[in-house]
């Protein structure tokens, strides 16, 4: 896992976007990236005193999953994981070298897996397919604090 922080160039503190990007090459690092996006998502909450909410912090964590497995079971090479707060939301983008467009599968009651794209349009507020000069990003957006009960993650509700 090669990563990139937001400590390189030479803005501002105050104008700099909250983000994080990192390579994966091997189907073994599928857990180093949900863990990259809780590290992230802990520190918005901690460093940026950003509302994160319980809910949202898994929903980042299985869209992660979900996107950085289907990048290294379908596409060759690495897939680069990018997450970025953008207007009270997390966006998850996740590039790969194939140009193999997902597709949702039709209702199966019977089918066993292949139910990760499903899975992340049911609980990103939204979903987008960008083809690339090479391969295809991937987007989705998870809300920060959407918690119906309001806790936040890493706090106790009193």
């Amino acid at each position: 896992m090669d990563l990139a922080g937001q400590d390189e160039g030479q803005e501002p503190l105050v104008d700099r976007p909250i983000a994080v990007s990192a390579a994966f090459e091997g189907s073994a690092e599928i857990g180093e990236a949900r863990d990259l996006a809780g590290e992230f998502l802990g520190s918005v909450q901690a460093v940026h005193g950003l509302p994160v909410s319980q809910r949202a912090m898994g929903m980042v964590q299985l869209v992660v999953s979900e996107l950085v497995t289907n990048a290294r079971k379908y596409a060759p090479g690495p897939c680069l994981l990018t997450l970025e707060i953008i207007d009270g939301a997390v966006q998850v983008d996740v590039w790969d070298s194939s140009t193999t467009l997902p597709s949702v599968r039709g209702a199966d009651p019977d089918r066993v897996g292949q139910h990760g794209l499903e899975i992340v349009l049911a609980v990103s507020q939204s979903f987008a397919v960008h083809r690339e000069p090479v391969g295809k990003r991937i987007t989705a957006t998870v809300v920060l604090a959407d918690d119906p009960g309001g806790a936040a993650a890493g706090r106790q509700v009193m």
